[in-house]
């Protein structure tokens, strides 16, 4: 290699070398910014994470603390009084409450379920499971129209919750003599892939309590 061609690349270098510098202080912050908003995004969801745990500790440990309590009226209170940090911890709360008074007092535990079930704020499970708990509650004052007029949304529904509703649709259709209809929809849970074992054991007990044939026996099973 020439001087003169080690020369322009010492040029072309130090150039380089030049405008290199020249961005990192124009542009550099930018950089810096960057880095800082990254450290700063991870701490920040760290301590995030750490608070959601701690409240979800204090809840637990208050939800527990209040079911302890010697008799209803002090856990009802006490877990009434919980405040709970989301709509999902309301909604526990809400449905521990309604278990505390379904026995002692059924039709406030039914309004309380309701609220929750017509809720815009909770879970679509929270509502399901609350919609389910009301209407079979004895005693909560709800007429044959509303208990149906509930469930058959549920009915129409997907999985486990479909079958719920009909289930207590038929228990329905028992208490009004409707015998025909019940043993319909006791066998069709019956023969539903979907129907857990437990459930299927409860609709075939109804299906020969009510003189009904089960599914298997048509068969010969």
């Amino acid at each position: 290699m020439s001087q003169s061609d080690s020369f322009i690349d010492e040029v072309t270098e130090e150039v380089r070398k030049d405008r290199l510098f020249g961005l990192m202080r124009r542009y550099g912050w930018i950089a810096v910014l960057i880095v800082l908003l990254m450290v700063g995004g991870a701490a920040y969801f760290e301590w995030n994470k750490a608070q959601d745990r701690r409240a979800a500790q204090e809840l637990g440990d208050a939800v527990l603390a209040a079911l302890q309590l010697g008799d209803e009226t002090r856990r009802t209170e006490a877990l009434a009084a919980i405040d709970a940090p989301n709509p999902s911890s309301q909604a526990m709360i809400d449905l521990l409450v309604a278990a505390e008074l379904s026995e002692t007092n059924p039709r406030e535990a039914a309004q309380r379920l309701l609220l929750l079930a017509d809720s815009n704020e909770a879970g679509q499970v929270y509502r399901q499971i609350a919609t389910l708990k009301a209407t079979a509650l004895s005693g909560a004052g709800l007429s044959e129209d509303e208990r149906r007029s509930r469930l058959d949304g549920l009915a129409l529904s997907q999985g486990l919750t479909r079958l719920l509703a009909e289930e207590q649709l038929a228990l329905i259709d028992i208490e009004t003599g409707q015998t025909s209809a019940a043993l319909e929809r006791l066998t069709g849970i019956v023969e539903d892939e979907q129907a857990t074992s437990a459930l299927i054991r409860r609709a075939s007990q109804m299906i020969v309590v009510l003189g009904g044939t089960l599914p298997g026996a048509r068969d010969g099973a």
